[in-house]
């Protein structure tokens, strides 16, 4: 407690100059707040008037839900009956309940009721676990004011408009509250905002000086007010309201709201009242209702059973035809029908009425052309593939415990079919954790640890390199001569230093947080040793006094923490601190610093006076400050972006620019973030005069006040002089570059869609390796300079215009391995998603190697998907790329990310991933699938994607085929019993064939299939890009299959009709009857169906045998059981396989007969195919079964080799970059040896 009273007196506002900071004056006027959308009223501390009904507030808790107790059945169903075959079986299921049914209603009722059945409890057990997460969110616990200065906690639910709530530090904001007063006495409070924009930088908040006083909980004792304020709406960067408070009217602007979702940083505590709460605040505001999603092949599934529905109408009246004309003209002649007694539906006096009740006869009859057990089919196979998902042991992260989580089974194929991905960097591809690595200072780089993008990139190119031996030989130059690797050039070994990592590299993690620098010129005091000890020294301190941090001092290690603004900043402090400059304390206007300047411990401690601190803001990228050393010079130090700082250098402090502008890109290539450092002494007159200057901006009212201050700063942040440049890694999650290296190779296209400046995300770019050296860099902007104020056409011409001409560019480009990236704005953004440019720009956007988009807010993230929803703030465009690249491509997109600010871009995607990491849960209960780490995506797509695609792709195809093959078989009986609407087979039968025989081996087929095993996908993995081009159901496999059917059954059909039709069927003379012609035929269909599916199978288990055998042997042990039943239950089929069909040899050899007939045509294709147009998987099966993987190791790799997407991102394309390069100053030195004389 005794720290944070001290830490309370600091008047941190004071540390702030673009921050937060408003001139102290009574001149501010309230917002006129006039007409609609400012209509609410919110009375703080004052529960009672909340409860009139005109001021009825919706409640803070949340609902991610698709369903409601009240919604759910209506709703279910409605998705139920959405898809088409569903309809047609309910309309069946009425009809059977007439006399015109050729079937028992139960049979129709019973099979449908249970496939809906099933698939709506599907529904609620997968909207269950999403409602058991809201729970989670809702039930959070907050303190709230009781009463009477009284506070106590309150669950986040039962939060209401106008509590008063207290907030600890590191606890989100329950609602959006407007902020009262902090533990800092000058109001001030941090705010990560990660979680809403994806930034990382602190927000500093201020409340109002009028409620300074209200710093502790006996303060609200008696405290009212009234806020006038907004309606909700989503804009996360604007609030206009006013605060009536002790009668007097305050102002309010988004520097005093703290948004629901963000997080309290770096102060103890802060009050708030309540102003928007559940769907009414702006991040839920940002998020849109849960979308009823499906699949690509589900939607093309309609289309098949739109033609089987054309297929049975056409039947339908072809046999409605014939019925009306053997009644009308045949039917009278048949004495024995009774003509003169006959039913309606038989009479040929009324022969349109008989032809349209046999119409719907016909179409219920020929109904099993329809397969109804398909979809309850599909969804057992979909939930045993999620489950197969989660219980992944490869995707179970051990660090957090968490596995992954497929929370909708119905987008389980659509994983093996994406085109592009479309991710959040922080808190996705980053831990953000910086950790200090390089430095370049005086013109010499220090720091020899490897980053981990050197690190991997330096283990696959020495893997790649000694795949090519063979390769480099083969060079004419290399037959005549051998080239020494010991006779190599320095300029060489430098290049092959970059290739070969070192074997004492490996791994190698930093024992200290934010700090993984190694290099002992400048440990333990040895930078003394140094050439430029005082350029060292200035250094040092730039990094210890230039931040806005705040330490914090550990009594028992005698060592400090910091609470710093950023990451980056707080790993320049514990850099400092090692280097042996340590951040020790700060006061309300000097910082103290321990220098350490030897190994032995020797400690000198130096005070620095502030005198001004111009902090870093995203638009200035720089930051200043200004301070008076105990000798009582006046220096100023200055740390930024690179770009920046040289523009301000003094033409003698260049002295080190190009060197270390050679560093920066070196760093820039190993996926670092840098920085530049310089400074700049002054003398008193010129300190003194600018300060007055500086002091009269800071105090000015009015709009130009902040133009003045930024004018008045950049004229001190002139005349600088470098003294180097730092480089810190943004630590990528484990195994992010290596997914996004097997993700290009498998031919997935990455946009990276961020919150952060340019700068970060290109950083950002060049670690993940979307971007590398020597790829072209497009990148569109819009004029920043805000004196310029151009009219919306003339920006849009702009835009247009850098468009077309790098486009043009493109196209000209001749050399076959040149790469281009797109980097893009969100300012930008909005123009380029607009109806006349957005076309273009998906068409550049297609045509880059990889694309980042950056200052991208929560709404462009979705709305990039698609390009019809047109909107006007620049919030409502996040999205638009989402639905852009969704719609304009006609491609399936995925889109990962674990913010709330990524909700919207993850429902709005085909497929949408959430990562279950540290930013609260708004994403995972968005999500379609949940992962721990984003390197599990490449196992979930590459793996499961791929295995899930091909199996239910296969099993749709055979449904098609099978119900073809018997569906088609009662028509031709119909025709051959004169239209009569007479089924061949028995009701039992037919309810069972779906049910039963040939249920269990295609669920099998749906389940287990697998054409190569998981290590082969992640080794080949080209095998992905079946998936996105449909190899395995588009319209030639599925009309394939379709005629299959067809052929089946006119083999089983005529081939048992012409067997059984004129001869004896048994040895005694007896000739076979209907039921014995419908067994024998059903028993074909049988064995058929099932032999069929095991000749499509790849990959069997013991599972996989006893399903397709064990239907075959359960069709025999049925006939048995059934046949055993009196006649009044059995009808025909009484003692049909004991006494009439097994002791008949024909019965045996027909099926047999007709099963190898059957089966023929697809056992000829595959052979064919395989022996002369063989599929990638046919071959790597080949390999496999005859063990050459393992005998022919060359072999194996040089096919592993050719099964990778050609690619310009990731690992891959880096490594052959150098490696060409390699190649040519290799070639370059050996023409060099031929030319010169031996």
């Amino acid at each position: 407690m005794a720290r944070g009273r001290i830490r309370a007196k600091l008047r941190r506002s004071h540390l702030y100059t673009f921050g937060c900071l408003k001139p102290t004056t009574t001149e501010e006027v309230p917002h006129p707040l006039q007409g609609p959308g400012y209509s609410r009223t919110v009375y703080c501390n004052q529960p009672l008037l909340h409860d009139k009904k005109s001021l009825f507030y919706c409640k803070n808790d949340i609902s991610t839900t698709k369903y409601n107790v009240i919604t759910f059945l209506p709703k279910a169903l409605f998705e139920q009956f959405r898809r088409v075959a569903n309809i047609y079986f309910l309309l069946a299921a009425c009809l059977s309940a007439s006399p015109i049914s050729p079937f028992s209603s139960l049979s129709m009722i019973a099979p449908l009721a249970f496939v809906v059945g099933l698939s709506m409890a599907k529904e609620a057990l997968e909207d269950s676990r999403r409602f058991l997460q809201d729970v989670k969110v809702n039930r959070r616990k907050v303190s709230f004011h009781k009463g009477d200065g009284e506070f106590g906690l309150r669950s986040w639910q039962n939060i209401m408009v106008g509590d008063v709530v207290k907030v600890e530090k590191d606890q989100f904001f329950p609602a959006d509250l407007l902020l009262l007063a902090s533990s800092y006495e000058d109001g001030i409070c941090y705010v990560e905002t990660m979680n809403l924009d994806g930034e990382t930088n602190l927000k500093v908040k201020r409340s109002l000086e009028a409620t300074l006083s209200l710093d502790n909980d006996g303060a609200f004792k008696d405290f009212s007010g009234t806020i006038y304020c907004e309606d909700p709406n989503p804009s996360l960067y604007t609030f206009i309201g006013n605060f009536e408070y002790e009668q007097q009217v305050y102002p309010l602007d988004p520097s005093q709201i703290l948004l629901r979702d963000s997080k309290l940083r770096n102060t103890d505590h802060v009050y708030g009242v309540v102003i928007f709460t559940g769907h009414d605040s702006k991040v839920m505001q940002n998020s849109t209702k849960s979308p009823s999603k499906r699949s690509t092949i589900e939607k093309k599934m309609d289309y098949i059973i739109y033609t089987l529905f054309t297929v049975l109408i056409l039947i339908s009246f072809i046999s409605s035809i014939g019925f009306v004309t053997k009644t009308k003209y045949e039917t009278p002649k048949w004495w024995y029908l009774r003509p003169d007694n006959i039913e309606y539906q038989y009479d040929p006096g009324k022969i349109g009425l008989a032809g349209m009740s046999h119409l719907i006869t016909a179409l219920i009859l020929y109904g099993y052309l329809i397969p109804i057990s398909l979809y309850v089919s599909i969804e057992v196979v979909k939930v045993l593939q999620a489950t197969f998902i989660n219980q992944d042991i490869q995707m179970y992260d051990d660090e957090t415990g968490t596995p992954a989580d497929a929370r909708t089974s119905n987008l389980n194929e659509e994983l093996g079919q994406v085109d592009t991905i479309l991710s959040d960097k922080t808190g996705t591809l980053t831990c953000n954790q910086m950790d200090f690595l390089k430095c370049s200072i005086a013109g010499t780089a220090y720091g020899v640890r490897s980053s981990e993008v050197e690190v991997a990139a330096a283990k696959q190119m020495a893997s790649d390199l000694e795949e090519q031996d063979e390769e480099f030989s083969s060079f004419p130059m290399c037959k005549e001569r051998k080239v020494s690797w010991e006779n190599t050039t320095v300029d060489e070994e430098i290049e092959l230093g970059t290739v070969v990592p070192s074997k004492n590299d490996e791994d190698q993690r930093p024992a200290i947080k934010g700090f993984g620098f190694e290099d002992d010129r400048l440990m333990n005091g040895n930078w003394l040793k140094e050439p430029d000890t005082n350029v060292l020294l200035l250094f040092f301190r730039i990094l210890a006094v230039c931040h806005t941090a705040i330490p914090e001092l550990n009594e028992e290690t005698d060592s400090c923490t910091y609470e710093a603004e950023s990451p980056d900043e707080g790993a320049f402090l514990v850099a400092a601190r090692e280097f042996g400059f340590e951040f020790y304390r700060r006061t309300q206007s000097s910082v103290i610093i321990r220098e350490r300047f030897s190994a032995s411990g020797q400690v000198v401690q130096r005070e620095y006076k502030i005198l001004n601190l111009l902090d870093f803001t995203s638009k200035r990228k720089r930051m200043s400050v200004i301070v008076r050393d105990e000798d009582g010079s006046i220096i100023l130090f200055c740390k930024g972006a690179d770009s920046i700082i040289f523009d301000r250098l003094s033409k003698n402090g260049k002295m080190y620019l190009e060197a270390t502008t050679r560093h920066l890109n070196e760093y820039g290539e190993a996926g670092l973030r840098t920085l530049a450092l310089a400074y700049r002494k002054l003398d008193e007159q010129e300190y003194f005069d600018w300060n007055n200057k500086f002091q009269k901006a800071k105090t000015a009212v009015g709009p130009d006040r902040d133009a003045m201050l930024e004018h008045v700063s950049d004229i001190m942040e002139r005349e600088l002089i470098l003294v180097g440049a730092t480089a810190v890694e943004d630590k990528l999650q484990k195994g992010v570059p290596q997914c996004i290296d097997k993700l290009a190779q498998a031919g997935l296209k990455l946009w990276v869609l961020t919150g952060d400046k340019m700068e970060t995300a290109i950083n950002i770019g060049f670690a993940c390796s979307l971007l590398r050296q020597g790829m072209k860099q497009i990148c569109i902007t819009t004029n920043s300079d805000p004196a310029i104020n151009d009219g919306k056409e003339v920006i849009k011409g702009s835009i247009l215009n850098q468009i077309t001409n790098a486009t043009q560019l493109i196209k000209l480009e001749k050399d076959p391995h040149a790469a281009f990236a797109l980097i893009i704005d969100g300012k930008t953004l909005t123009y380029a998603l607009e109806d006349d440019v957005k076309h273009q720009f998906l068409g550049l956007a297609v045509d880059c190697a990889s694309v980042i988009c950056c200052r991208v807010s929560p709404k462009q993230k979705a709305l990039c998907m698609s390009i019809y929803k047109m909107c006007t703030a620049l919030l409502l465009y996040w999205n638009r790329v989402t639905r852009l690249v969704k719609e304009g491509t006609g491609k399936t997109t995925l889109a990962i990310g674990d913010g709330a600010n990524d909700v919207g871009m993850i429902q709005e995607a085909d497929i949408g991933v959430g990562i279950s990491g540290v930013e609260g849960m708004q994403a995972v209960m968005a999500s379609d699938f949940a992962i721990a780490q984003f390197r599990f995506l490449e196992r979930l797509l590459v793996v499961h994607g791929h295995w899930c695609y091909k199996r239910i792709a296969q099993m749709i195809c055979y449904f098609f085929y099978k119900n073809i093959a018997f569906g088609l078989t009662i028509f031709y009986f119909e025709a051959f019993a004169g239209f009569s609407g007479q089924s061949v087979y028995d009701d039992w039968y037919m309810i069972l064939f779906n049910v039963v025989l040939t249920s269990l081996p295609v669920i099998s087929l749906g389940v287990f299939e697998q054409d190569v095993p998981s290590e082969v996908c992640l080794q080949f993995p080209a095998l992905y890009q079946q998936g996105p081009k449909n190899l395995f159901f588009d319209w030639y496999r599925i009309l394939g299959w379709m005629g299959n059917g067809l052929y089946s059954s006119l083999i089983i059909f005529f081939l048992v009709v012409i067997i059984f039709y004129d001869q004896a069927f048994r040895a005694n003379g007896q000739i076979a009857d209907m039921a014995a012609v419908g067994t024998t035929m059903f028993t074909c269909i049988v064995w058929a169906v099932n032999c069929q599916i095991a000749l499509t199978m790849s990959h069997f288990t013991w599972i996989q045998h006893l399903f397709v055998w064990g239907s075959i042997t359960a069709w025999y042990l049925f006939l048995m059981l059934y046949g055993v039943l009196p006649p009044r239950y059995s009808k025909t089929a009484y003692q049909i396989l004991v006494e009439v069909l097994a002791p008949a040899p024909i019965y045996w050899t027909t099926t047999l007969l007709i099963t190898i007939t059957c089966v023929l045509p697809y056992l000829a294709h595959i052979s064919f195919q395989r022996c002369f147009n063989p599929m990638d998987h046919h071959i790597i099966q080949e390999i496999k079964y005859y063990k050459k993987d393992i005998e022919d190791q060359h072999m194996w790799t040089r096919e592993r080799s050719k099964a990778r997407q050609e690619t310009k991102i990731g690992f891959t394309a880096r490594v052959e970059a150098k490696i060409r390069h390699f190649k040519g100053k290799l070639q370059k030195k050996q023409s060099l040896g031929v030319l010169s004389p031996s």
